[in-house]
Formats: C-alpha cells, structure tokens, sequence
C-alpha cells in the first residue's frame, strides 16, 4: 500500500513538473517573411478613363518563400491621403499572381489618384490621373 501511495505522488509530481513546464514554454512561432512588391502598372504618367479594364501589376522579384498575408486587396485613393472611404477595386486574389484585373470606377477626374496594395503589407502606387468621360 505504501508503494502504491509512493507512486502515486511519483507520478502527480512528474504531470505537475511537466503542466508547469509547457505553461512557460515559449510558444513556437513560424518565420515569415515581409514582402514589400513594388507596383509597376499604373506608373505617374498613366491615364486612365472611368469604365475601362486594367490589369495592375506588381514586381515578383523579390517574393519571398513564405509570404505572411499571401492574398490581396487593392483600393483606390485620391490626394495622396490614406481615408477610411478607400475604394476598393480588387480583393480576395493571391498576391503571387503579380497582376489583377480591375475595372475603374465612375470617380471625378483627377490626376492625384493612387492604388495600394494590402496585403503583406501597404504599398502605394505612383500618383496617376482618372478621367470621368
């Protein structure tokens, strides 16, 4: 009986030893890589006219294997400031495809407009002009 006793806190120890010992592990967390691509199409002396359909492109170059966020969206800003009201023109494709095809918006004319790219990250196209005809 005495044996079966010692065994038992023998073992209590050991699953508190081990309990303990995974609440301060540090947690394994998977490298990933930032990707910042650079948007190629539309550039600063791009025009485009509401209704038409473009493919913006971006630069595959650098890719890393491991993107953290690998699918996109694309939103459309005006005057070089980020606003809640971005449009957005494309979402929901994979950002390793380096291009998405987007119709323009019926917007007023302008030669301030910008994409960004949302994914991995932010990154904003040159400023180019939309024309509402």
């Amino acid at each position: 009986m005495v044996a079966l006793a010692n065994s038992f806190v023998i073992l209590a120890t050991t699953l508190l030893g081990a309990v303990s010992q995974a609440a301060y592990a540090t947690p394994v967390v998977e490298q990933r890589d930032i990707w910042v691509p650079d948007i190629l199409y539309p550039h600063y002396q791009t025009v485009w006219y509401s209704g038409q359909i473009h493919n913006v492109t971006w630069d595959l170059s650098h890719k890393p294997a491991d993107v953290s966020d690998p699918i996109g969206t694309i939103t459309l800003r005006k005057g070089g400031i980020a606003q809640a009201s971005e449009f957005v023109v494309a979402e929901n494709f994979p950002l390793a495809d380096g291009h998405v095809e987007v119709t323009v918006p019926g917007v007023l004319s302008g030669d301030d407009y910008q994409l960004v790219l949302i994914g991995d990250s932010g990154n904003v196209s040159p400023m180019f002009t939309i024309l509402n005809q």
